[in-house]
């Protein structure tokens, strides 16, 4: 999966979740489809990118306060994957 394919120029909406279980952060991106079946990419520090189904994440999750999703934010909107990101609470 590549970074930053909506439109390059645009920001990447990312919705920031923690999970229930273990308490690791993931990034949810819910205008970058990853498949034929509707799921989205993610991201999280271990696994990388990878495909997610929307609702069984937020069931699964709760929203991430921002000191926890911080060094998560830093690593996408680094080198290589230099997203310019759009943090938001839900998608639409």
């Amino acid at each position: 999966m590549n970074a930053q394919t909506e439109n390059d120029d645009a920001p990447v909406r990312v919705i920031f979740r923690k999970w229930k279980d273990s308490g690791t952060v993931i990034a949810l991106f819910p205008g970058l489809p990853a498949d034929r079946r509707g799921n989205i990419q993610c991201y999280e520090h271990i696994g990388q990118h990878g495909a997610a189904w929307y609702a069984g994440v937020i069931a699964e999750t709760r929203p991430a306060k921002p000191e926890e999703y911080e060094s998560l934010r830093r690593e996408l909107e680094a080198a290589p994957y230099n997203y310019r990101l759009a943090i938001r609470r839900r998608a639409r």
